[in-house]
């Protein structure tokens, strides 16, 4: 999504929630949290108070007028009736026979409130220096994950990385055969934007960041002659982040033509950008993810940024084989999250030795 429809969308929710809610949002942009973020928890927070709204939880007329006490009372049975709808409710798509949405959707929508009522009984102050409330329900309601091993993950991840010389053999891919089958029309689309989707795909497979910290770049992050990139991590931690040398090459490319392929001007701080009507702007994660799939699926297998991160990682563990290292190249803050990769590794090298 275009950053401009982003925050108009953005604006349109924001239209219709409680003023908590919109104190929230303002206290979570100094974070920073990244636009999309706040986007997708304002979509959950308006699915759940038209909940409570049609469950006669809240005595609102609408979503605006929903007070503090509506939240402050929930019971836990309540939220748990409202788990429940969300398993039960027909899917919004017409054309869908499924009941329902995913674990993964309903684990997603109670992150959203936990962040909310964590801010509403811990975070901030009202004008005695207390929290709005200290009940927090959302203490009480245990989310269901997923139960997989890692081994089993490792599996199902291993056919979606780049390694060894797949790493190298998809950016020449884009670069020197995509366009080949392509129209005329694609293939002009295509050559206005091959040095910066080659560059951003580099700079993922050469450093591992996560696409919101890729996009959120500025020209000012970027140090060549390091090789090195700042980015903000999650909960706003700034980093310093190094980028494999291969990647060099296809940052300067796009580098040079940066400037007149997208008429970029000083104010213009995007390291990554898209024009549309002769107008520059910062490019979106969605489009990434898009171009990314393009690629990919006409290389070998569509994945999305994120195997990029993986393929990364089990490189560099491979590598190196510390988790310590690659816990510090991804950004996490200890290196059980790394297990994974281990995993994937021995698997590779098991494959290796069946061909001994």
């Amino acid at each position: 999504m275009r950053r401009e429809l982003l925050l108009e969308k953005i604006e349109e929710l924001k239209g219709i929630m409680p003023w908590f809610v919109l104190e929230y949002y303002q206290s979570k942009l100094t974070v920073p949290y990244s636009f999309t973020t706040l986007y997708e928890y304002l979509k959950e927070y308006r699915r759940f108070f038209e909940w409570l709204l049609d469950a006669d939880i809240s005595n609102a007329v609408q979503i605006a007028d929903i007070d503090l006490n509506s939240l402050e009372n929930l019971s836990k049975k309540d939220l748990e009736t409202f788990i429940l709808y969300l398993r039960e409710r027909p899917s919004l798509n017409t054309y869908s026979t499924k009941q329902g949405v995913s674990q993964t959707t309903i684990n997603r929508t109670l992150s959203a409130l936990s962040s909310l009522f964590k801010y509403l009984t811990e975070e901030v102050e009202d004008k005695n220096g207390e929290p709005y409330f200290y009940r927090n329900v959302m203490k009480k309601v245990a989310t269901k994950k997923k139960k997989e091993t890692l081994a089993s993950r490792a599996e199902n991840i291993k056919q979606k990385l780049f390694l060894g010389d797949e790493t190298m053999e998809f950016l020449d891919y884009v670069d020197r055969e995509y366009e080949i089958k392509l129209s005329n029309r694609a293939k002009s689309s295509f050559r206005k934007n091959k040095e910066r989707d080659l560059a951003l795909i580099a700079l993922l497979l050469a450093s591992g960041v996560r696409l919101s910290e890729a996009v959120n770049l500025d020209v000012k992050d970027l140090n060549l002659k390091m090789m090195v990139i700042d980015v903000t991590r999650k909960g706003g931690k700034r980093d310093s982040v190094n980028v494999a040398g291969f990647a060099k090459p296809y940052l300067e490319q796009y580098l040079q033509i940066r400037k007149a392929r997208y008429k970029a001007e000083k104010q213009d701080l995007a390291l990554f950008l898209t024009e549309y009507r002769g107008i520059p702007n910062r490019i979106d994660a969605s489009s990434v993810e898009k171009m990314v799939g393009k690629y990919s699926q006409d290389f070998k297998i569509r994945v999305t940024p994120h195997k990029l991160r993986h393929t990364l990682a089990t490189r560099l563990y491979d590598a190196t084989k510390s988790q310590v290292l690659v816990s510090h190249q991804l950004g996490h803050a200890s290196t059980q999250v790394t297990d994974l990769y281990t995993h994937i590794v021995n698997d590779e090298q098991k494959n290796a030795l069946d061909k001994l």
